[in-house]
């Protein structure tokens, strides 16, 4: 076995044995000690590691089975049908691809019959709920026994505490077909948060052991041996499927659902028909911000079926997921990773303040490579080690923060980080100090912070950077000492009458300034890199990163080994911009320089026989041809630049169907060109 398929066979033993940990914590105590996101992004790091080993798969691996065994305090039952798990998407493409393959599937598969039924199928959408499966069974309309999911299999009766519940019709309402033999309803156990709030409240002011979350509230409830408890406590029981031995008699989802209503059944008044696949994703991304926030009960996605409930049975299940239904699942605020690196950035201040580089991870709809460490204390506190698996998230910030780290992932080498060593090797030049009563490290003697900003600002404007006439030295100082001008960033704020005022510049010198200013807001790649004063990174080595990355997202994002690859880019230069992107101050200013309208252009070989040369494209609703991920890759590969919003560089808005109404009023009142999907088409020469 080779070095790097031994070290991910190692990291897949760790996996497995700590997932398998948080699934019992989770399936079998009730009590799980870290969030569903935490779970999911291990989870998927092991899947990837036994898609590229599939030798290293095991029995005992979680991607192998859904849950733990059930406790033994309770009945065992076995589920006449199996009680499934649903696959998880995360966006657009996810859930086009797990549709593709759906088809892919019937076309290979099915008959012609099928085939045709899937072309014109419909979806069935409701909440993704946030509590409890159970199953519970009704004997000619006599309610019988109450199951909960247990591993899939096999789970638990949990009768008694179910009939306390009032959204639970202990007798079906009358029907012709449903009220006689045997029908099984399945749904979720639930807890609002209103009434959780409610119950915490109580149980701290009688000094009880409160709950974390609706959820483990309502799965301790339906746990209790004493039905008093559980009558005591307010849940729901939200109905999703109904199932009969003979399925013919349940044609659609939608069927089910009304059926389910009037059987007496609560269902989600959300629940609805989409006839398209396009407009149940385009609901979902309504659902997010427009129905999900007003709901009274947690909630981490929507659910979309195939309707038609034939066609459903006849797609099969693939391992335990089924083929014809998908859960699209929200950006994780909390993911977690392994770090690589601790690199250390000084900003404008001195302020030494380290960076944690780490493998790259979805966190809230983007791709993460850094967060900030903060200072010495932090990393103490945190005991990070390089090699550690930590926690991240992201909430509300403008760079994720280290919220915890796993030890129990810890490789056996890994050793605590010596902050003040790091600190001289990495900067072996200059002198450090930690002034007292404070948290963070600086340079000594580093001069004023007023120094430090005009020094910065007169390099950004210097002739090997942008190049901008009227700010040397004397009126850079003029701008600093005003207060008009902290950073770079400020200059693109500039007033001309503002300027005016300062005794060094009158309305026609202040006028050519803030011209040559603004005019600057496309310098090239290259000058602009140059031009933020990076450690260690020259007008050459600038020219070197831009001609190898070609844009400045790419840049941005690099990690230490991909910018090693760059000719003469070491790892102490590698490590100093990964430092300076990491550091908050850096990333506070870039986002003001973006929205100031600052678009440094991008560099490539031959950049002028491409179509899309220097334009810049935002698209907005749904796209025919292409997903919006796959026309940022051709409007890339074709030279221009694809962005997420409009903006005052924007040059097209393409409209797709089912856009929103934000991004054509903001193209409309910058002036910007709206066109459609067969124009930005023609743009891209097909």
């Amino acid at each position: 076995m080779d070095s790097k398929k031994s070290q991910a066979a190692e990291r897949a033993r760790q996996l497995r044995k700590q997932l398998n940990q948080y699934g019992y914590e989770y399936y079998v105590l009730d009590n799980p000690s870290v969030e569903d996101s935490i779970y999911d992004s291990l989870y998927h790091e092991l899947k990837e590691i036994e898609r590229q080993y599939p030798d290293l798969i095991t029995s005992d691996s979680p991607t192998r089975r859904i849950a733990a065994r059930p406790l033994d305090k309770f009945e065992k039952y076995h589920h006449h049908r199996r009680m499934i798990s649903i696959i998880d998407t995360f966006c657009d493409d996810e859930a086009y691809d797990w549709m593709n393959r759906a088809r892919t599937y019937a076309e290979k598969n099915l008959g012609a019959g099928m085939i045709e039924r899937l072309r014109a199928t419909k979806y069935w959408l409701d909440d993704k709920m946030d509590g409890l499966a159970c199953s519970i069974h009704y004997v000619d309309g006599v309610l019988s026994f109450a199951v909960t999911r247990g591993d899939g299999f096999v789970g638990e009766i949990i009768t008694s505490n179910v009939r306390t519940i009032p959204t639970v019709p202990l007798r079906l309402h009358d029907d012709p077909i449903f009220s006689h033999g045997e029908t099984e309803v399945r749904g979720e156990l639930i807890m609002t948060r209103a009434n959780f709030e409610k119950i915490n409240a109580e149980l701290e002011k009688a000094g009880q052991k409160t709950f974390a979350n609706p959820r483990n509230l309502a799965a301790g409830t339906v746990r209790q041996l004493d039905p008093k408890v559980a009558a005591s406590r307010p849940l729901e029981f939200h109905a999703y499927d109904l199932l009969r031995d003979n399925a013919a008699e349940i044609p659609t989802n939608e069927f089910a659902y009304q059926k389910l209503r009037e059987l007496g059944f609560k269902i989600n008044p959300e629940s609805h028909l989409e006839n398209t696949f396009a407009d149940a994703i385009d609901y979902a991304h309504r659902f997010r911000t427009e129905v999900q926030p007003n709901l009274p009960f947690n909630t981490d996605g929507l659910v979309i079926k195939i309707n038609d409930r034939q066609l459903y049975d006849a797609l099969g299940i693939v391992g335990k997921y089924p083929r014809g239904v998908i859960a699209y699942k929200y950006p994780a605020e909390t993911a977690a990773t392994k770090v690589q690196d601790i690199v250390l950035s000084i900003g404008r201040t001195g302020a030494v303040t380290p960076v944690a580089v780490f493998e790259p991870v979805q966190l809230a709809g983007t791709t993460v490579r850094h967060a900030t460490l903060h200072n010495a204390d932090e990393i103490k506190r945190l005991d990070v080690r390089i090699g550690d698996t930590v926690v991240i998230y992201k909430a509300g910030e403008i760079i994720p923060q280290v919220q915890q780290v796993l030890t129990e992932l810890r490789p056996a080498n890994a050793k605590p980080y010596n902050f003040e060593a790091e600190m001289r090797a990495q900067y072996p030049e200059l002198d450090f100090e930690r002034p007292e009563g404070e948290a963070v490290w600086r340079v000594k003697n580093l001069g004023d912070a007023k120094d430090v900003a005009v020094q910065s600002i007169v390099h950004y404007a210097s002739r090997e950077a942008l190049n901008i006439e009227g700010l040397g030295e004397k009126n850079v100082t003029a701008l600093v000492d005003s207060g008009l001008v902290k950073d770079i960033a400020d200059l693109y704020m500039l007033k001309v009458g503002d300027v005016a005022k300062l005794d060094r510049f009158g309305e026609i010198s202040s006028s050519n300034l803030v011209l040559a200013i603004q005019n600057s807001k496309a310098p090239a790649l290259d000058r602009f890199t140059y031009g933020l004063g990076i450690r260690h990174v020259g007008s050459k080595t600038a020219t070197d990163i831009a001609r190898h990355f070609q844009t400045f997202s790419a840049i941005r994002d690099a990690g230490v080994e991909e910018l090693e690859q760059v000719p003469g880019v070491g790892a102490i230069v590698a490590e100093a911009i990964v430092a300076w992107f990491g550091d908050e101050d850096n990333v506070e200013m870039l986002d003001r320089l973006r929205v100031a309208g600052v678009k440094p252009s991008e560099t490539r070989d031959n950049e002028s026989d491409l179509p899309l040369a220097g334009v810049s494209i935002c698209v907005t609703g749904t796209l025919e041809t292409m997903s919006r991920d796959e026309a940022g890759r051709r409007i890339r590969a074709a030279g221009g630049e694809f962005q997420t919003s409009v903006g005052k560089g924007t040059t097209y808005l393409v409209m797709g169907t089912k856009a929103g109404a934000s991004k054509r009023q903001k193209a409309e009142e910058l002036g910007t060109k709206i066109i459609d999907e067969a124009e930005l088409l023609k743009l891209l020469g097909e």
